[in-house]
């Protein structure tokens, strides 16, 4: 039997997060790891207290039609690298790893291409985490390391959009 290496073994841990995601278009878990150590996990869903759209039945977003990677502040959820983020203490991440697994809630296939939104990237800027691994098969995954975001700031070269 041959042992699965460390960086798939946390990105299975933050795939069994997912479980916990209540989007009704894409589901992601998040996990920060410092010093062989999980600090803290996250998944897609509404604030605490609110109802999320698997409750309800349904997604402003997608009764507007709204294309992905854009319109977040339509979305009911708290993307998995926040409530991550936001569940831990920064000094507990400095330096540490996010690991992160996206699948589609309809059909169960990994996100194509699945990254941090802008939000999430300053966020993740500002908590000290050093580097995000994101799986793309189900044995492959790309490592980013966060001082690429600070150095290729989107939102000074138009790639946003506005």
């Amino acid at each position: 039997m041959q042992r699965v290496d460390k960086a798939n073994y946390y990105l299975d841990i933050a795939e069994t997060v997912i479980e916990r995601g209540t989007c009704l278009r894409r589901n992601f878990g998040a996990i920060v790891v410092r010093n062989d150590e999980i600090i803290s996990t996250g998944y897609s869903g509404a604030p605490r207290g609110r109802a999320n759209c698997s409750d309800l039945g349904w997604c402003m977003r997608d009764k507007l039609g709204i294309p992905r990677g854009e319109r977040y502040e339509l979305c009911r959820s708290v993307h998995a690298e926040a409530n991550c983020i936001i569940s831990a203490s920064r000094r507990d991440m400095i330096g540490g790893t996010l690991y992160l697994v996206g699948r589609d809630a309809k059909t169960g296939e990994l996100v194509e291409n699945a990254n941090c939104c802008a939000m999430c990237k300053r966020l993740v800027i500002n908590s000290g985490i050093e580097k995000v691994i994101v799986r793309r098969t189900d044995t492959e995954y790309e490592v980013i390391p966060v001082e690429n975001w600070v150095e290729n700031d989107e939102t000074l070269d138009g790639a946003l959009g506005y």
